[in-house]
């Protein structure tokens, strides 16, 4: 690499966030639903604001966003393999229930020109799905690996992302028949963590992404603790539950990731904004999959000190907070 290469990749915002340590967690997008939609590229800021196809959506999406409505947009790049001329793929994962261990979906291969029309549906006028049946697709055992390669918005995703993208798809992707697809994505929040990625139906978010790291993540296999640093959180929980989670999971190991889920913050610091806490006490509610083992974790989430990072690349560092889990403890569970 030659010495302006190097230069321009410490500008980069992830270079940064990982040097100074920023520990990712508690940074995935909280949702209820995920709506990940088959778009042409590329994803340029006038094309979501003038395309014909794109513009309804793009406004759309931000209506929902006004209104409180918790469901993430995403778009999914065309793929040689997973795609089909003149059809566009549509996957909406959604929040079955309080408590869950990973999203319901569903699936739909339809014209380009129907997705606003079948987002409608999905979220404001059920009673018209039924135009849609020919178009659903069974694809509940599929697994899909999201890769944010959107470089539109931020270079450290397309520089660092493609790589670990053609690896999962390489590697994982192509091993899987059909059960593993591996997708460029577009931006889901949180550049700073490049290389990342969203893993569906589960919904769990990761970042700071590296080579050696992929087998256990993929094949869930090898000690839960080798992925701490690169678990941005599980984005059926907020933020401070987020942390509480992966603390529960490094001690309870890949048993855990099954079991329902639901969480709530019992009180925070009201002296700083929500997202800005000092302190959070948390709530975490849990059972088994067959219900046989249930039980309720509580914690403290403080502030451990601060690192410099960088929410963009080029742009001047900020100091943000780090935090631990203190005082985590069961406070009852039936076998």
């Amino acid at each position: 690499m030659n010495a302006s290469s190097l230069t321009a990749d410490c500008q980069l915002c992830s270079v940064i966030s990982k040097t100074n340590g920023e520990d990712p967690i508690g940074s995935a997008n909280p949702c209820d639903g995920w709506l990940v939609m088959e778009l042409p590229l590329p994803w340029t800021n006038e094309r979501f604001h003038h395309d014909p196809l794109l513009q309804p959506i793009h406004s759309l999406f931000h209506d929902l966003h006004d209104q409180g409505i918790r469901v993430a947009p995403m778009a999914i790049a065309p793929d040689q393999e997973y795609s089909i001329p003149n059809r566009a793929n549509v996957f909406y994962y959604y929040r079955p229930d309080r408590a869950f261990a990973q999203y319901e979906k569903q699936a739909f291969l339809l014209p380009a020109d129907q997705i606003i029309f079948l987002i409608k549906a999905l979220l404001f006028q059920p009673d018209d799905l039924h135009r849609f049946s020919a178009y659903q697709q069974p694809t509940d055992d599929i697994r899909d690996i999201m890769v944010c390669t959107h470089g539109n918005i931020d270079i450290a995703c397309a520089r660092f992302g493609h790589p670990i993208y053609a690896q999962l798809r390489k590697k994982y992707g192509a091993q899987s028949n059909g059960k593993l697809r591996v997708w460029r994505c577009s931006h889901f929040g949180g550049h700073q963590f490049a290389p990342t990625l969203v893993d569906f139906p589960t919904g769990q978010v990761w970042g700071h992404l590296e080579p050696h790291i992929l087998e256990g993540l993929i094949n869930r296999n090898g000690p839960v603790t080798d992925l701490r640093p690169f678990y941005r959180g599980w984005s059926g929980l907020g933020q401070y539950e987020q942390m509480v989670e992966r603390e529960i999971w490094m001690q309870r190991g890949w048993e855990w990731l099954p079991y329902r889920k639901s969480g709530q913050v019992l009180a925070q610091d009201p002296t700083h904004e929500e997202w800005n806490a000092d302190w959070a006490e948390v709530r975490l509610e849990f059972a088994s999959p067959d219900g046989c083992i249930a039980g309720t974790y509580e914690a403290r989430v403080e502030i451990c000190g601060s690192v410099m990072t960088a929410r963009n690349s080029g742009e001047a560092q900020t100091p943000v907070k780090q935090y631990r889990v203190n005082r985590l403890r069961m406070l009852g569970a039936n076998s």
